[in-house]
């Protein structure tokens, strides 16, 4: 039936669009690592080093210790739209600094829509009810500045999964609702100066350098926690410089380098017909996000990175009335996923607001003109207000 294949066509894109081609099956709840807001999307999903707006939260949390004032921010995209189906992705934030506690309290609503099902029992067509899928997370963070150079950020996260209502499969039954809880930890170096030896060029406001280790925490499992599986720990490492800023025009350069955490292990056990066998299981994320690292050659450990980057120009002047057009590329080794995509974007900021989207696009690569994620459009409407000037110290144009 239409909606069985719906279920599981969104099951396996969602795990071969964010999965290497190895980790397809071991890590749940996916939609953790879509990149949510239309800027970044614009700069090729790069965002670790620049992290200069709400949308930090997902990016690199301590980006929001740069950040002063009070900002809202949401953002809609109709996800996989080459299929035609009801999908689409919501992610709402919001952050504000507060002079007591020396830095700003973050928020974030994240929802994947999958839409509503029809079940059948298994002999038949025969309906017997209706469900609605989703994914969602709720997330509560904190960012303060260590010293005017560096900033840190943490996450706390809910996830709710609901893929299923009741459901019986052999000798299991239950339902496919599953919950768990994860937390981010995150830093920044934003140098107020820095001199490069040799050519004597003090590169400091203009730099800036970001690390993220996100999805930390426990596995998650529907109805058999014997088959628990561990939640999308990511590692990502962030550039972001100003190659040149005057009175109206700026020029951004970001690159990112990203990686999954997540391993297995082989055990041995007895299978019930008594022949000793092996199973692979997950690590524990504490686990992981070492051992992930080193459970394959060097070789094939920097083939597992996925790489990302992008350009941002801006004209127009800050507090008044800002243009911005946004380009950038995604690769990911053919080995592992094989997502290569270009991306474009623009923005406007006029007093207090703000608008943004981005556009992804395969057509240019050979075989690219039927991929998923082709043709996907983000768009983000925001709210910033009470911002002080020095705030933006070093990349003044992205709030």
């Amino acid at each position: 039936m239409k909606n069985i294949f719906k279920l599981t066509l969104v099951g396996m894109m969602l795990v071969a669009f964010q999965n290497a081609t190895h980790a397809q099956g071991e890590a749940a709840v996916p939609f953790l690592l879509l990149a949510p807001d239309s800027r970044a999307g614009g700069i090729g999903e790069s965002g670790t080093g620049l992290a200069d707006n709400s949308a930090a939260i997902f990016w690199n949390p301590a980006g929001i210790a740069f950040q002063s004032g009070t900002e809202l921010s949401i953002t809609h995209s109709n996800w996989l739209p080459q299929f035609n189906l009801d999908l689409f992705y919501d992610y709402l934030t919001y952050r504000q600094y507060i002079e007591d506690i020396e830095g700003s309290v973050t928020a974030s609503i994240t929802y994947m829509n999958f839409g509503e099902f029809i079940q059948t029992n298994e002999f038949g067509p025969e309906e017997i009810g209706r469900f609605r899928s989703f994914d969602a997370a709720l997330s509560l963070g904190y960012a303060t500045k260590l010293d005017p150079d560096w900033g840190l950020g943490f996450n706390f996260r809910i996830i709710h999964s609901r893929l299923s209502g009741n459901i019986k499969v052999g000798n299991e039954e239950g339902k496919g609702v599953a919950t768990s809880i994860s937390f981010d930890i995150g830093g920044m170096w934003r140098p107020g100066k820095l001199v490069i030896p040799l050519i004597d060029e003090d590169i400091g406001t203009k730099l800036s350098i970001g690390i993220n280790l996100s999805n930390l925490g426990p596995k998650i499992y529907y109805i058999d926690r014997a088959q628990a599986d561990p939640i999308p720990t990511n590692f990502r490492l962030g550039f972001a410089y100003e190659i040149f800023n005057d009175d109206f025009n700026s020029l951004i350069y970001t690159l990112d380098f990203s990686k999954l955490l997540v391993s297995k292990k082989l055990e041995h056990y007895t299978a019930d017909d008594g022949r000793d066998t092996t199973r692979s299981i997950s690590k524990e994320w504490y686990q992981a996000i070492f051992a992930a690292w080193g459970d394959k050659p060097m070789s094939e450990e920097l083939r597992d990175i996925v790489t990302s980057m992008g350009m941002e120009y801006w004209y127009g002047t800050p507090g008044e009335f800002l243009f911005a057009l946004r380009a950038g590329y995604f690769y990911e080794d053919p080995s592992y996923g094989n997502r290569k995509f270009v991306t474009f974007g623009a923005g406007i900021r006029y007093d207090i607001y703000g608008f943004d989207f981005s556009y992804i696009t395969t057509s240019v690569f050979k075989g690219g003109e039927n991929h998923p994620l082709s043709d996907t459009l983000r768009f983000t409407v925001l709210i910033g207000w009470d911002a002080a000037p020095e705030s933006t110290r070093g990349l003044p144009r992205g709030i």
